[in-house]
């Protein structure tokens, strides 16, 4: 609700101060007052076009003040914290244009760009009139408005929410396609891999075992030679070591008659005596085992050359290798899981699919069924405010011909967040003409009457709270007057109104009334408003009714309509 609107230096206005309250709010004034000055700088507060024309002449820059009061659950909540811009209850906006034609925007005391305030103007007030910023003139809202009017509007956020839930399973299927696509062409490179250390057959440990045994082979006559050599030193040659051991032990047995310390060393001698003999036999059985092998020193020098080629490609050692290879394994498993994954996915996807589409073709009937009611409800509301004869149709036209989608491409293409559906107001005010979009009418006068008649059937969904008729008045008067008169009083039980008129039915009809002058002093024109009292009231009714001179029976007149 638009609750005070401060104005300096604008057009002919030099300082202008006023408050308005809940309900219908009416100004009145003599043509060329400022009235629709007033208008044009609310229109600025909402993103309007501005101009360093606009400033009173004299002055350095225009300034247009406005703050509204915004319910907490407003969608303006969420989009002035998306803006970062604070607030608590309470939207004031300042306007401020130079002669330069620069145009300086603050909301709630933060900067901000006309694009940010284009996006808040739409929830805060609507001046018929002025077709950039009417939310019930832009076809994108029509079919809000229409689901509104016909209850949908649940079904269609519960749409929305299954198209969503619907879009964000597809995308996370097509990134799972994309990682799969990607695996895939590492897939035969990982196959190979896995094969190749398979095929290898590794042994953890295997490779120190034929480091030994190549350079055993490689050495093997050297080795034959000094193993033969300590053999036949220990047992086979004439004084060997073995011969001379027992040589020695019989001599100490000879003398452990002569004196018994021998003994021990006769005993040590024939303990040496054996383990020299094993040392003979394990060299005998190690020299069996030595030969000479070309074909054997090749085979162990291929099976390196394998395992080190497999160190260079996989690991620094055999269980590397392994642990790589156990990795490409797990690799290739979690892709089959992916695989099967999306195989599964493309058929909840279909599903999904199938189940928008039957929900939104569902959607669809139940809206052109609906649109047919609510045209007959604007053309009688438009019958009582002085437009008979004009035709109102309501389009319902498809993003894309259903009926014909096979591709699940076509389904997508053909399905919005909001259903198949494109809607959008035609009208053709006068007999004879065609039907054009509702934001294309020409008249002001018919344009507010439509909008009235809009607004009176949907009240109660109202998409935005404060609402502004200028020229409603426009080509009527007598018994229309009055139904707008009703139909305002009415409309302004959901919304704040306010209506700038020149007919004494409809300043009847508000709650209160501002009196708009245009004032001489020292050679500038000044425009005042002033909020009447009960008498204001009645003089100025006066003189709706009688121009200039009113007399006691005017006065009579005024009083009267006023308290009916």
């Amino acid at each position: 609700m638009l609750t005070h609107l401060a104005i300096n230096d604008f057009a002919i206005i030099d300082a202008l101060s006023v408050s308005f309250s809940r309900g219908s709010n009416i100004l009145s004034g003599e043509t060329g007052a400022g009235k629709s000055i007033i208008i044009n700088a609310v229109n600025l507060i909402v993103g309007g076009r501005a101009s360093p024309d606009l400033i009173r002449t004299g002055a350095d820059r225009a300034v247009v003040e406005a703050l509204f009061q915004v319910p907490a659950e407003s969608p303006l909540s969420r989009i002035l914290a998306d803006m970062d811009i604070p607030f608590n209850g309470e939207v004031l906006i300042k306007r401020t244009i130079s002669k330069e034609g620069k145009s300086r925007v603050r909301i709630n005391g933060s900067l901000a760009t006309l694009h940010m305030l284009s996006q808040l103007g739409p929830h805060l007030i609507s001046v018929s009139g002025q077709n950039e910023h009417q939310v019930l003139l832009r076809p994108d809202n029509h079919l809000f408005i229409l689901d509104d009017f016909g209850d949908l509007t649940k079904e269609r956020l519960t749409f929305t929410g299954l198209y969503r839930g619907y879009y964000a399973y597809k995308e996370r299927l097509e990134k799972l396609r994309d990682d799969l696509q990607k695996e895939e062409e590492k897939r035969e490179l990982t196959q190979f891999q896995i094969q190749e250390i398979e095929e290898a057959k590794l042994v953890p440990g295997e490779d120190i075992g034929l480091e030994e045994e190549r350079s055993r082979l490689m050495h093997a006559e050297t080795l034959m030679d000094i193993v033969f050599k300590g053999y036949h030193t220990l047992y086979e040659k004439d004084e060997s070591v073995l011969s001379i051991l027992s040589l020695l032990s019989k001599e100490m047995g000879k003398g452990v008659s002569m004196d018994s310390n021998l003994d021990h060393f006769k005993k040590e001698l024939e303990s040496v005596e054996l383990r020299v003999e094993d040392l003979a036999l394990e060299l005998r059985n190690f020299y069996t085992k030595l030969r000479v092998d070309p074909k054997r020193l090749e085979a162990v020098e291929e099976r390196l050359h394998l395992i080190r080629r497999l160190k260079k490609k996989y690991g620094s050692s055999i269980e590397d290798i392994l642990s790589f290879k156990e990795g490409l394994s797990q690799k290739r498993y979690q892709l089959a899981q992916k695989q099967e994954e999306l195989k599964r996915g493309e058929t909840e996807l279909e599903e999904k699919r199938e189940g928008l589409l039957r929900m939104a073709t569902s959607l669809s009937q139940k809206r052109r069924e609906i649109a047919e009611t609510l045209e007959k409800s604007v053309l009688e509301e438009l019958d009582q405010l002085g437009m008979a004869g004009t035709r109102f149709k309501i389009e319902c036209g498809s993003i894309s011909s259903v009926g014909g989608i096979h591709s699940a491409d076509m389904v997508d293409s053909a399905i919005s967040a909001d259903g198949i559906d494109v809607v959008e107001f035609l009208i053709s005010p006068n007999v004879g003409e065609d039907l054009r979009p509702l934001a294309k009418i020409a008249s002001g006068g018919e344009l507010s009457r439509i909008m009235l008649a809009l607004k009176t059937i949907l009240a109660r969904s109202g998409l935005v709270e404060t609402l502004v008729f200028d020229e409603i008045d426009a080509g009527i008067a007598g018994a229309t007057a009055a139904i707008i008169g009703e139909k305002l009083r009415s409309l302004a039980q959901y919304h704040q109104i306010l209506c700038i008129t020149h007919l004494p039915q409809i300043a009847c009809s508000g709650e209160k009334h501002f009196l708009v002058e245009k004032r001489i002093s020292k050679g500038r024109t000044h425009t005042l408003i002033s909020s009447l009292n009960r008498e204001g009231r009645v003089n100025e009714i006066a003189r709706l009714l009688g121009g200039r001179t009113i007399s006691e029976k005017t006065l009579a007149h005024a009083r009267e309509m006023l308290s009916s």
